[in-house]
């Protein structure tokens, strides 16, 4: 599961130097949107309010971007409603690829995840067909360089705090929950002072691919064009990038 991590890292490196924040903000807008829409605008009890309020603060998405679309989504809006998809296929070399989209124009959205497949050597299969593949969960990853804890410490601290796996390398913590627990694994290490690097509720993919130079070298260019879709919230996948891979998207 550790190469989730590793792939957040190189995406994270991507996006900032992509410079995507007007884009990450329209997709938490949307997000923000939908949650008020399905179940009310109070975090208390809209727990995919919270995570979506909690995601877009995390990305600095300013008070009054998220407070206006709390507020038209609490309106009429002429009727503006969108449609939840999730889309699912192979891409290069056979790596398992979940596209979970919010969209006001199913034909659009679903015609423009086809071009992205078809384009980058994949292809979108039936509903189900890659989705037994992943688990729901939740992660959390922190730092090695923001603490000074020890493994055996972060694990104990983990499992009292009511995760389902640990996981470390030379860089980071890596913790698994249960979903619907993932709020409270998370608030009760964050009272003993740890800070994440990046907390969500996530489709991890139970084994891992690893493609050839080519293969991965479209995979990337699939995910991100996918990404690039203002109506994907999330793309899941289960390619795992070796550290080869990593140094030429680095140096390319």
């Amino acid at each position: 599961m550790a190469g989730h991590s590793k792939w957040n890292n190189i995406k994270r490196r991507k996006e900032a130097q992509d410079n995507k924040r007007a884009k990450m903000f329209t997709k938490y807008s949307k997000e923000i949107f939908a949650a008020v829409r399905n179940g009310g605008d109070d975090p208390s009890t809209n727990l995919r309010l919270r995570l979506a309020l909690s995601k877009a603060r995390a990305a600095n998405m300013p008070n009054d971007n998220i407070e206006r679309t709390i507020k038209k989504a609490k309106g009429d809006q002429d009727g503006l409603t969108y449609e939840e998809l999730t889309y699912e296929g192979y891409g290069p070399g056979g790596a398992a690829v979940m596209v979970q989209a919010l969209t006001e124009n199913k034909n659009r959205t679903v015609a423009e995840v086809r071009l992205a497949f078809n384009k980058n050597g994949g292809n979108m299969g039936e509903d189900g067909c890659v989705a037994f593949m992943f688990d729901h969960k939740g992660y959390l990853e922190m730092n090695r360089d923001d603490t000074t804890i020890s493994e055996d410490d972060m694990m104990l601290e983990a499992i009292e705090a009511g995760a389902e796996e640990f996981e470390y390398d030379e860089e980071r913590f890596i913790i698994y929950t249960d979903a619907a627990h993932f709020e409270d694994v998370k608030h009760e290490l964050e009272q003993k002072g740890h800070v994440f690097s990046s907390a969500e509720v996530s489709m991890i993919p139970q084994t891992r691919t690893t493609l050839s130079d080519e293969d991965a070298t479209n995979m990337m260019k699939l995910i991100d064009q996918l990404e690039d879709n203002d109506d994907v919230q999330n793309v899941y996948h289960n390619f795992d990038i070796t550290e080869e891979q990593i140094q030429h998207l680095t140096i390319g």
